[in-house]
């Protein structure tokens, strides 16, 4: 704690009691005021607007010092009554958090909302308390001076900065770190001590409550270290559910009557594109394949051992689309991205990592990124939209990962779609009812034609080859309780500046095509 003048202390003494008579007796001794304000009764049930007023708080320092220093005394006492309690470990590690000199005010007053909720529902209950949370997070930032600070900062997307900033903070938080925070805090302590040295009664409590902290230091590495994997995850809940309000923020496809579609590309068009070079796109490769395909028969062994304990069944095609490939194990809280299109299932078999989507968003043309690095041939994939898998805290999903072969065409010679760049593969049974539901449509010749009633996909599977590309399919409903979206991909719908496409189709408002997030 700064040092600070009998004046300031008063002030914000006023601020933390609710005490304004006190604060203006002449008579009134802070320093002695200071210590039986932050040893009084802590409670650690306090309402909704108290945790929202003490966050609040945050951007007034002194005050919020006072608030530290009382939150830590508590933490202590009650360990030094139970120091076997982990989730009494884990409110300590919360509090010394808020003493890291790396925090601003407006993440911390944040992070104290969050962390009051989840103190106050233990630790079986993290993701509720995040999500109760939220709604007071929210209120919190409507607050003039945090409205203030987010203007001054130039801070726009705020939900998408305050997850970057609480990653930052996360990174951060390890034992060392942490007993570091608790040692300066102890210092501070000493120092407010030291200025009620001489005063009677006052002076023992001084001492005895620092004697109580020190006692918890010299215990807290193996405490610390007990709880630190727990608030990981509960930085973990904070991180995803912020990251999950900012992608409401974002467009998907809306409901509404004036979106439109050109449909899936034919072969023979898309073909006749990239053969001319006028139309030619920069993401085809000339010359021999770069990444051969794996060979099913070198994978036989591994995919038959590993399919046995739990990993997906991969057909011919799905082992040919990589260069090689391992089994892995994702454990949540983590994501993958699906690029799609509005004929396209939100459940398929190919995803990528946060990693290469962020690589494709960032590269100077990123639907070109996809197609030549990812090797998507526009007659399987018209983009325009994406969708996030959330693998769950507490979930492992079994994957084959690897780089994506290059792709060929016998109608192209010399050409090829590079690949490369990892894909990921799993699946779900079609019968688990976690497959989206589909829809195909007949599209008559005529720029004014209608699209009919659809059938389903048992009608659709009867039908012969020829008589399947009369049709084209649609996304009616997104089925799989992880998956949010769609979402834009700002790519835009169309290939070669639109030309090929046999129709423009108006989206249908189904519930497959409009944004969901996840719960």
């Amino acid at each position: 704690m700064a040092e600070i003048n009998a004046t300031q202390m008063r002030d914000a003494l006023a601020w933390v009691t609710n005490d304004q008579k006190t604060a203006e007796d002449p008579s009134t001794n802070p320093w002695e005021w200071f210590w039986e304000a932050v040893q009084g009764d802590f409670n650690d049930d306090r309402s909704t607007g108290q945790i929202v007023l003490d966050a609040a708080i945050s951007m007034i320092p002194l005050v919020d010092q006072i608030c530290d220093v009382r939150d830590l005394i508590a933490n202590c006492k009650k360990l030094y009554k139970e120091p076997g309690d982990t989730w009494a470990w884990v409110a300590l590690v919360l509090t010394l958090i808020g003493l890291f000199p790396v925090l601003g005010s407006l993440v911390k007053g944040v992070l104290k909302v969050f962390f009051a909720f989840v103190r106050r529902a233990g630790g079986d209950h993290v993701i509720k308390a995040v999500d109760a949370a939220m709604t007071w997070v929210i209120t919190l930032l409507r607050r003039r001076e945090f409205q203030k600070y987010l203007h001054a900062h130039k801070i726009d997307e705020v939900f998408d900065w305050l997850a970057k900033q609480i990653k930052a903070v996360q990174a951060k938080v390890n034992t060392t770190a942490l007993l570091a925070a608790f040692d300066k805090a102890i210092q501070s302590l000493q120092s407010m001590a030291d200025k009620v040295k001489y005063v009677p009664v006052i002076s023992g409590k001084a001492e005895d409550a620092i004697e109580q902290v020190k006692n918890i230091r010299r215990m807290a590495k193996n405490g610390m270290d007990s709880a630190v994997h727990k608030v990981d995850e509960i930085f973990d809940a904070i991180v995803r559910r912020l990251e999950n309000e900012a992608l409401r923020e974002k467009y998907g496809i809306l409901d509404t009557a004036n979106v439109h579609f050109r449909g899936a590309l034919p072969e023979s068009s898309a073909v006749a594109l990239m053969r001319n070079q006028k139309t030619r796109p920069t993401w085809i490769t000339l010359g021999d394949r770069m990444f051969d395909e794996a060979d099913p028969d070198a994978y036989k062994t591994m995919l038959s051992m590993h399919v046995r304990q739990g990993w997906p069944t991969l057909s011919e095609q799905n082992i040919k689309s990589f260069h090689k490939f391992v089994p892995d194990e994702i454990k949540g809280p983590a994501r993958l991205y699906r690029i799609i299109a509005p004929t396209s299932g939100a459940m398929g078999d190919c995803w990528v990592s946060e990693k290469v989507f962020k690589e494709l968003q960032s590269a100077a043309d990123p639907k070109a990124a996809w197609r030549k690095h990812l090797a998507v041939w526009p007659d399987w994939n018209v983009n325009g939209q994406f969708v996030i898998y959330d693998v769950k805290a507490g979930e492992t999903l079994k994957v084959w990962r690897g780089p994506a072969s290059s792709q060929v065409k016998d109608a192209l010679p010399g050409m090829s779609l590079e690949g490369g760049w990892e894909q990921v593969i799993f699946k779900v049974d079609r019968a688990s009812g976690m497959a989206d539901d589909m829809r195909y449509f007949k599209i008559s010749p005529g720029k004014s034609s209608w699209m009919d009633r659809g059938i389903d996909y048992g009608d659709y599977s009867k039908l012969t080859e020829q008589q399947k590309r009369a049709y084209t399919s649609l996304r009616i409903k997104t089925n799989h309780p992880n998956i949010s979206g769609p979402f834009e991909t700002g790519w835009g719908y169309t290939d070669f500046g639109g030309k090929g496409f046999p129709n423009k189709i108006g989206l249908p408002s189904f519930p497959g095509q409009t944004t969901t997030l996840a719960k």
